[in-house]
């Protein structure tokens, strides 16, 4: 019995790894993807409010 319930442990945790690893495989697959459009556009919000700031 405590075989049974040490294959069912085993087998969550395989699936929590599997899990695990598609999700970090969408997330590099994401920053891949939009990763520069996502940084041109934080810096032209950063130019923007260097501009704002330094105008007065």
């Amino acid at each position: 019995m405590m075989k049974l319930l040490a294959k069912k442990k085993g087998q969550g945790m395989t699936e929590y790894i599997l899990i695990i690893a598609l999700i970090a495989i969408v997330v590099i697959a994401g920053v891949r993807l939009f990763g520069g459009k996502v940084n041109e556009g934080f810096r032209d919000a950063a130019e923007q409010i260097e501009q704002n700031t330094t105008r007065r």
